[in-house]
């Protein structure tokens, strides 16, 4: 069986713990991947496995030509000033061409850079686990054309592929997984806190709870690594309170009340900009209960 992507030409912007698995992964099933980013590091890696450098975003643009450029950017305003900003992505861009933003994006803003160019919003969830595995969670939004066109990569990154309507959907949809994952982190947190100052081993719990209705991926990845204290970032806890920031936005604007939501807020606030934590895992919000003290030692 031939590779899928065999005579495809891709740009792909962003090589950060989420990119750099999706464009090798287009590289091997058979595309010819042009990269670019800011730092070198992972270009060097990504030409040392046969992808090619864009010495700047125009460039990029203008190989690409009318075919499709992947970017996976950090927040909303990377995406614009990457895309359509002094020496971005716009300056190089053909009219045809069609720019997969896998990043987690505002929606407001990527309903208006959809009326722009050519868009397809399809963030991912999986992390960056799923990102080396190619098992990606990927909810698009976006025109059925648009979708149809971007169909191919989504099949080489990803596993669970969902066409959720008009442009902005995809977003809204991964809102809704990060309001999922932003609160059950915080959850097992405080439940595997609360078995260590009871006397009971923590490790165990989170077995006994595997299998059970409290089982999630967040209590099985990131429960391991709570009772491990291993909190080398994969996803940042900076980047898990923009996200939590941007659906409190959204929430807002559509009239959702959210005490709970509020909550998770002031905790990811707390942890990142008093504590100073915001380059830790997100499954690091365990040590704001360690900082806590117990009543049992007052």
């Amino acid at each position: 069986m031939g590779k899928p992507l065999t005579k495809h030409k891709i740009g792909f912007v962003g090589l950060g713990n989420m990119g750099r698995g999706s464009a090798r992964h287009l590289h091997d099933a058979g595309a010819e991947v042009v990269v670019w980013n800011r730092s070198e590091e992972p270009v060097a890696a990504a030409v040392a496995l046969g992808m090619r450098r864009a010495l700047a975003l125009p460039e990029l643009a203008r190989e690409i030509g009318e075919g499709v450029i992947c970017i996976s950017l950090t927040t909303t305003d990377v995406v614009n000033r990457v895309v359509f900003g002094e020496g971005g992505l716009i300056e190089g861009l053909h009219r045809n061409a069609l720019i997969i933003d896998f990043g987690t994006t505002g929606v407001p803003e990527t309903r208006e850079f959809a009326q722009r160019v050519n868009w397809v919003d399809a963030p991912v969830s999986g992390g960056q686990v799923g990102a080396e595995a190619a098992s990606l969670s990927i909810m698009a939004g976006g025109s059925e054309a648009n979708f149809r066109r971007a169909l191919p990569i989504f099949q080489v990154v990803g596993k669970n592929i969902t066409y959720m309507g008009g442009s902005g959907t995809g977003q809204v949809t991964k809102f809704a997984n990060q309001l999922i994952v932003a609160q059950t982190i915080d959850a097992v947190a405080q439940a595997l806190r609360l078995a260590e100052l009871s006397g009971v081993d923590p490790a165990l719990v989170r077995k006994a709870l595997l299998g059970g209705f409290a089982e999630s991926r967040i209590l099985q990845l990131h429960g391991d690594r709570m009772v491990r204290r291993d909190f080398a970032p994969g996803g940042r806890a900076a980047l898990q309170l923009k996200d939590v920031r941007l659906m409190c936005e959204l929430a807002e604007s559509v009239g959702l009340d959210s005490p709970t939501l509020r909550n998770s807020l002031a905790q990811w606030e707390r942890f990142v900009n008093k504590e100073g934590l915001g380059d830790l895992d997100h499954s690091g919000l365990f040590r704001l209960y360690e900082m806590e003290p117990s009543r049992s030692t007052q």
